[in-house]
């Protein structure tokens, strides 16, 4: 089975596109800022580490569970770091929105919104999945209130699921937004998006 097309999907501030091993390199500096991941079971912040982790990201691509993007910020001109669907389950038409780490400058602008409705819009009004997931691990507040403001719900907590780099379990919370509530979150929490 041929893997999905990876798009650009892009608006006046954005835009995201297919992430591969010819455009990784303009993430080396922001991916090596301290702690910038510090909530990801991935370590990115060696040049060699962040190739592993686009390398796995392909791989998946290619077996239609993943597709990677590097994200540009138009405002900034400056490459500001990655995000990508994720778990894709087709059969049960749910996709994740996952992995996503912007640098530390443009964490606070406005960029995430933007990147998270073009994905929200792709994955309900084109790819037409009944589900969109996003998860953190639990100490993550920042991103936790994150996925809170775009309108997904949280559904609960697992517990000791995913094993850290530094040998502790963390605790992850998952959260969803369904097709049927896309309509009322497009309008709400991204008026003037589209």
């Amino acid at each position: 089975m041929a893997p999905m097309r990876c798009p650009t999907l892009e608006d006046n501030r954005v835009r995201l596109s297919p992430l591969d091993l010819s455009n990784y390199k303009h993430l080396f500096d922001i991916a090596k800022q301290e702690n910038l991941i510090q909530y990801s079971p991935n370590t990115i912040n060696t040049p060699e580490a962040l190739k592993i982790v686009v390398q796995k990201a392909l791989d998946d691509y290619y077996h239609n569970t993943v597709i990677p993007f590097i994200i540009y910020d138009k405002q900034a001109q400056a490459y500001a770091g990655s995000s990508r669907y994720m778990n894709i389950d087709s059969y049960n038409s749910v996709i994740e929105i996952g992995f996503t780490w912007i640098g530390r400058e443009f964490q606070g602008t406005g960029l995430n919104k933007h990147m998270k409705f073009l994905m929200l819009q792709y994955a309900f009004e084109t790819l037409k999945f009944d589900k969109v997931q996003l998860k953190t691990d639990e100490r993550n507040l920042q991103s936790r209130k994150a996925i809170e403001k775009i309108g997904a719900v949280y559904e609960g907590t697992i517990r000791k699921n995913t094993l850290m780099p530094d040998g502790y379990k963390r605790n992850t919370c998952y959260y969803g937004i369904l097709a049927e509530e896309w309509p009322a979150i497009k309008e709400t929490v991204f008026t003037g998006f589209f």
